[in-house]
């Protein structure tokens, strides 16, 4: 089965110039965590997640109304090809103990997300979802 075939479609994103609360906002509208940031050319420019905006963007005093989304994203995006198998999406999930991955096409278009659940329910055993939760789950070492 191919990440193509149980990837989540038409995923929004926000601007890196946009502020903290615009993205907030965007993420409760849509009832997710994560959003992809895209730049003006629509290419994927890093990922921001709801512990990004409420971790590490409050850790630091950042004020939400004012504070861009590039200040709290992370840059380094992992992702994944729309063509490629979906055990190779568990295996990223696996070896980067992430939950979700941004899926690109032939031309490093954003063109969807895979997430843990989408390997549990529509790529079936062969993609192998308790071993992947299990390796994502592992708890990682505090960063002191």
């Amino acid at each position: 089965m191919l990440v193509k075939e149980i990837m989540t479609r038409d995923v929004e994103c926000v601007g890196p110039d946009d502020t903290l609360q615009t993205a907030a906002r965007k993420m409760r509208d849509l009832n997710v965590g994560p959003l992809p940031v895209c730049g003006p050319d629509g290419r994927l420019a890093g990922m921001l997640t709801d512990r990004d905006v409420t971790v590490r963007a409050t850790a630091d005093g950042k004020d939400p109304t004012r504070a861009t989304v590039r200040e709290a994203m992370t840059p380094d995006v992992v992702y994944l090809f729309q063509d490629q198998d979906a055990r190779d999406a568990a295996d990223t999930m696996a070896a980067h103990q992430i939950r979700r991955v941004v899926v690109l096409d032939a031309d490093k278009q954003l063109v969807g997300i895979v997430a843990l659940a989408d390997l549990a329910v529509d790529a079936g055993r062969e993609a192998r979802p308790a071993d992947t939760l299990r390796q994502v789950s592992e708890p990682a070492e505090p960063k002191r």
